[in-house]
C-alpha cells in the first residue's frame, strides 16, 4: 500500500505518523500524571475531612456529624462522604457501621495515614484510615477513623484532564499536518517545475538539463544528463550505421540486379554460367560487407555496455590463430604464435577481443601474406598494460596513410573484392572500448598491427 503512494503522501505520512504516535504516548502519558494528580489531590481532602472528622466527634463528644457539615464536604467534594469512628479495643463510636474492607495485612501505624481502594455497596471507593491518641476523659486512647468516597468525581476530574489535553494535542496535531501539506506542496514545486520542463520537450531534445535545482536534486538531473548523453551517442551510432548501410549497400544490391538480369538475358549456357559466376561473385562481397557492417555496429553497441570480465586471453587468441595457421600452412606462410612476459588474466569483452582477431587475421590474410611469407602473434604482457602484436612480412603501407587504415571504408586500393574497408575500423573501435589504442607500424621486415589494453 505505502509503495503506491505518490512522493507527497509517502512525505506525509513520513512526517504526520511519528507526531501522531508521540501525541499518542504524550495523552497516555497526561493521563496516567492526570490521574496520579487527581488522586493526590483528593487523597489530600480525604485526609483533611478525616482530620476534620476527628476533631468534630471528639469536641461534639462522640455525636454524629451535623448534615450542614456533611452536605458542605459532599459539595467540596463531588462525591458523597462516608466515615467511622472506632474508639479504643475497636468499640463504635459513630459513624456508619459497613466500612470498606482494608487489604489483607495492613497495618495502621498512629499519625500515618493508610490509602487503600477497595468497595462499598457494590461500587468502587477510595478511603484513608487514620489513628489518632487523643487525651480525652471519654475517649481517652487511640481512636481510629474511616473514611471513604466514592471515586467517580475524581475520575470524571481525570478524564476531563485528558480531553482538554487531547483537544489541545489533537489541535497542533492538525495544525502541524496543514503546515506539512503545504510546506511539502512547495517544498516538491521545484521538482515538479523540473518534470514540467522535461515534458515540453520534443523526443528527439536530448540537450542536457542546465536549470537551477536544489542540491538534493542535483544527483537526479546529473543522472539524467548522463542518461541523455548515451541517447545521444546510441541514437548517432544508429543513424551512422544506417546511413553507412544505406550508402554502401547501394551499389552492390544494384550490381546484383543488373548481373542477375543480364544472366536471365544470356544468349548461350556458357555466357549464363560466366554471368551467374559474377553474380555469385557480386553476391559474397554483399555478404561479408553485411557481416562487416554488422560486426561493427555491435562493437559499438557493446562499447556503451562495458561487458568486461576476466579473460585467459592467451587462451582465446591461440584458438583463433590456430585454425587461421592451419589454413595458412597449405599456401606455405608461417604463422607462429609467442606470449612474452608473466601471463595473466585480462579484464575485457571476450566478444570484442575476438572479433579484433579476427578482423586482424583476416586484414594479414588479404593484404600481407605471400606464398613462403611469415605472420607472427604476440602477446606481451607488460607490468601495467598489454600488448597484442600481428607482425608479418607483406609490401606495407606508406607513412601516410597508416593512421586512415582505421577509418571506415578507407581502403589504400580500389579492389572491392578484396574487402570493404571495415576490419580495422572494427579493430580501432575494440581497443577504444577498451580504453586501449591501436596503431601501426613498420618494423625491419613488414608492418605490425598492435593493439595495446592499459591494464
Amino acid at each position: 500500500m505505502f509503495q503506491r503512494l505518490s512522493l507527497r503522501g509517502r512525505l506525509f505520512l513520513l512526517l504526520i505518523l511519528p507526531l501522531v504516535f508521540v501525541a499518542a504516548a504524550a495523552s497516555l502519558a497526561r493521563y496516567q500524571l492526570a490521574t496520579r494528580l487527581s488522586q493526590e489531590l483528593y487523597d489530600n481532602t480525604l485526609l483533611a475531612v478525616a482530620l476534620t472528622i476527628s476533631r468534630d466527634v471528639v469536641i461534639s463528644e462522640g455525636d454524629v456529624l451535623t448534615e450542614r457539615l456533611l452536605d458542605e464536604l459532599t459539595t467540596a467534594l463531588g462525591d458523597p462522604v462516608y466515615y467511622r469512628v472506632s474508639g479504643p479495643g475497636g468499640s463504635f463510636v459513630t459513624g456508619y457501621s459497613d466500612p470498606p474492607d482494608k487489604p489483607a495485612g495492613a497495618l495502621v501505624d498512629g499519625g500515618a495515614p493508610l490509602f487503600f481502594d477497595s468497595e462499598s455497596l457494590g461500587q468502587p471507593v477510595r478511603a484513608v484510615m487514620l489513628r489518632e491518641f487523643i487525651s480525652e476523659p471519654q475517649f481517652g486512647g487511640w481512636v481510629t477513623v474511616e473514611v471513604w468516597q466514592t471515586v467517580r468525581q475524581r475520575e470524571a476530574l481525570s478524564r476531563s484532564l485528558v480531553s482538554q489535553s487531547a483537544m489541545v494535542v489533537g489541535s497542533i496535531i492538525l495544525t502541524a499536518a496543514v503546515i506539512l501539506w503545504f510546506g511539502i506542496q512547495i517544498g516538491l514545486k521545484p521538482l515538479l517545475d523540473l518534470r514540467h520542463a522535461i515534458g515540453e520537450r520534443t523526443p528527439d531534445d536530448l540537450r542536457p538539463i542546465r536549470r537551477w535545482v536544489p542540491p538534493e536534486l542535483r544527483p537526479l538531473v546529473e543522472t539524467a544528463n548522463s542518461l541523455f548523453d548515451r541517447l545521444s551517442q546510441a541514437f548517432a551510432l544508429r543513424d551512422g550505421f544506417i546511413s553507412d548501410a544505406a550508402h554502401q549497400m547501394r551499389n552492390p544490391v544494384a550490381a546484383i540486379q543488373v548481373q542477375a538480369e543480364a544472366a536471365i538475358s544470356a544468349p548461350t549456357e556458357a555466357e549464363l554460367r560466366a554471368r551467374v559466376k559474377d553474380l555469385a561473385a557480386t553476391a559474397r562481397a554483399t555478404s561479408r560487407l553485411t557481416s562487416q557492417l554488422l560486426s561493427l555496429e555491435r562493437v559499438r553497441g557493446r562499447s556503451l555496455k562495458t561487458l568486461i570480465q576476466k579473460v585467459d586471453l592467451v587462451d582465446l587468441i591461440r584458438n583463433k590463430v590456430l585454425p587461421f595457421a592451419e589454413t595458412q600452412l597449405r599456401r606455405d606462410v608461417d604463422v607462429s604464435f609467442v606470449v612474452t612476459g608473466e601471463a595473466r588474466p585480462v579484464d575485457c569483452d571476450p566478444v570484442l577481443v575476438e572479433e579484433m582477431t579476427v578482423n586482424l587475421l583476416d586484414n594479414a590474410d588479404k593484404y600481407a601474406l605471400r606464398p613462403q611469407g611469415r605472420l607472427q602473434v604476440s602477446i606481451d604482457f607488460e607490468p601495467h598494460s598489454v600488448r597484442i602484436r600481428f607482425a608479418d612480412d607483406g609490401p606495407g603501407i606508406p607513412p601516410e596513410l597508416r593512421q586512415r587504415v582505421f577509418d571506415r571504408f578507407f581502403r589504400i586500393d580500389e579492389d572491392h573484392s578484396r574487402g570493404c574497408g571495415l576490419g580495422l575500423a572494427i579493430v580501432n573501435d575494440v581497443a577504444r572500448a577498451h580504453d586501449g589504442t591501436a596503431r601501426c607500424f613498420s618494423d625491419e621486415t613488414g608492418m605490425v598491427f598492435e593493439v595495446a589494453f592499459e591494464r
